[in-house]
């Protein structure tokens, strides 16, 4: 059975399917990709071009470097690929519907990784401001953000447009 991943932007503006399995899924810490992703890695994995296509609208794109532009809402600004000219689209892991369906197994451009990395999992969580249940109905009852599955119209037409 071929593996489907859809996916798309913060707003849904931009929509995604992939057929097959994500190849090299990776953290890359390169200084692009941290200053792309506004964070500390980018997640990726790889899609043949011909087992690629936009099913909602186009992104817009950034020549990050002679050989690479990266693509991202140019509504939300959600980054979404990184194209580096070959038989293949890179696509931000975090921007699948299934995030979870695509663990990373490698890591490269170690030499940028953050050097407090291996600390993460002793941080204090602290509880006090995780959201109650209440507070996510309430966060998801006003959310503006596509779900998590293909929809044949977005935004809802019950939203008025505000910027």
């Amino acid at each position: 059975m071929t593996h489907i991943h859809t996916g798309g932007c913060q707003c849904g503006a931009v929509r995604f399917r992939a057929e097959g399995e994500i190849g090299f899924p990776h953290l890359c810490h390169c200084r692009m990709c941290q200053k792309a992703a506004g964070n500390y890695f980018m997640p990726l994995g790889g899609v043949k071009w011909e087992n690629f296509s936009f099913t909602r609208g186009e992104p817009a794109w950034f020549h990050s470097s002679e050989t690479v532009k990266r693509g991202f809402c140019g509504k939300c600004g959600t980054p979404l690929f990184y194209d580096g000219g070959s038989d293949h689209i890179s696509i931000t892991l975090g921007s699948l519907d299934d995030p979870e369906s695509v663990k990373p197994r490698l890591q490269t451009n170690l030499v940028h990784k953050m050097s407090f990395f291996g600390e993460l999992d002793h941080l204090t969580h602290e509880t006090a401001m995780d959201m109650t249940p209440s507070e996510e109905k309430r966060v998801a009852a006003s959310s503006r953000q596509h779900p998590d599955h293909d929809t044949g119209v977005w935004p809802p037409e019950r939203w008025e447009e505000k910027s």
